[in-house]
């Protein structure tokens, strides 16, 4: 692969931080399916500043990292004779959906299953390692990054994305006070601590804002999409009020800093091609929320269409020119399944 060291744009915009951070969006995805502790520590050996990954409850309490509590996309599950009863059709954050669910499995049964390849058309390299890790629980990650970080002689951040909280919570599960106890069990709940927690919904980080002190990030999608718990409660706010200058007012009063998509920073032009930046970075920096943005892949099937290069979906393209882009767009952060990629692009620009 040619790297273009070429920024796209000649005029940037600041960052609130020295240094934008670079985050292993759960884990190095690109290369070992994700959310094993194989793809955290492939990103840590690669220099990432940051591991994020997304929570989801067992039916026993459990925090464990799976990017939704919906089993069949990312692990062997569909194949295990003895949990083929669980399989059902469920209402998740207001989608129907069929499946397994990690909330009507124990600890114990989810522990028999094996972690795939999500993407394996694209990712053939990444799906040969199939079948050979398990689905880690929160504490067992905690774990692997303290001793990560021992022999590397550096803190590892940690990136907790919580996931269909309020659905949990109507099934009687608290995820929540799971969070809490295994950060206070790991001495991670103070504000030196790397840890930050996240969501799509507002109102558990408006509750963990109070009973915690690790960083707290909104996670803001498209405009005319929801939080899942105003879904559920029937309130009409969407993520296209929460970025308003008000809206960001509200989130300053909880929230660190916001997590975005990729569209609402560089929004596509007409034909596909990257469009210049939104006011959302120059707004978020204004109420001193730093922005954090997600997710930037290398496959032509997930750049703009003027940074792809070929036809082939599984190609690469030039995501160094696309990290350059965001960096000046003056974005704080950026989430990768590609991280030397983007740290290239981050030192190049320093």
């Amino acid at each position: 692969m040619t790297v273009q060291l070429t920024p796209l744009r000649s005029r940037s915009r600041h960052s609130l931080v020295v240094t934008p951070g670079v985050t292993a969006h759960r884990g190095a995805s690109a290369y070992r399916p994700e959310h094993t502790l194989e793809a955290y520590r492939t990103a840590i050996r690669a220099g990432v500043d940051d591991i994020e990954l997304d929570l989801v409850a067992t039916r026993d309490g459990v925090l464990v990292a799976r990017h939704e509590n919906e089993l069949s996309a990312t692990t062997d599950v569909a194949s295990r004779p003895g949990l083929a009863h669980l399989r059902t059709t469920r209402s998740v954050d207001g989608v129907e959906r069929e499946g397994w669910f990690v909330e009507d499995l124990t600890v114990a049964e989810l522990k028999t299953l094996t972690a795939r390849e999500r993407f394996p058309d694209l990712r053939p390299d990444s799906a040969a390692y199939d079948g050979r890790e398990g689905v880690p629980t929160l504490t067992e990650v905690f774990a692997m990054v303290e001793a990560e970080s021992v022999r590397r002689g550096r803190a590892v951040g940690i990136m907790l994305e919580l996931k269909h909280v309020e659905h949990a919570r109507r099934r009687g599960l608290d995820v929540e006070t799971a969070l809490l106890a295994d950060l206070r069990r790991h001495d991670l709940d103070h504000p030196r601590a790397r840890v930050t927690v996240m969501s799509f919904e507002t109102e558990v980080l408006r509750r963990l804002s109070r009973r915690s002190r690790v960083q707290v990030v909104q996670l803001l999608d498209l405009h005319d999409r929801q939080p899942p718990d105003a879904v559920l409660a029937g309130d009409p706010t969407t993520y296209g009020d929460l970025m308003t200058p008000e809206g960001l007012a509200r989130v300053d009063e909880y929230a660190d800093g916001i997590g975005v998509t990729k569209a609402l920073v560089l929004p596509p032009g007409p034909d596909g091609t990257l469009g210049e930046p939104t006011d959302l970075v120059r707004d978020a920096h204004r109420r001193w929320l730093t922005v954090q943005v997600w997710t930037l892949r290398a496959e032509n099937r997930f750049l703009p269409t003027d940074l792809r290069d070929g036809d082939d979906p599984a190609s690469y393209g030039d995501l160094f020119a696309e990290a350059t882009a965001f960096l000046d767009a003056g974005v704080d952060g950026l989430t990768t399944d590609h991280p030397e990629i983007v740290m290239a692009a981050v030192a190049h620009r320093l």
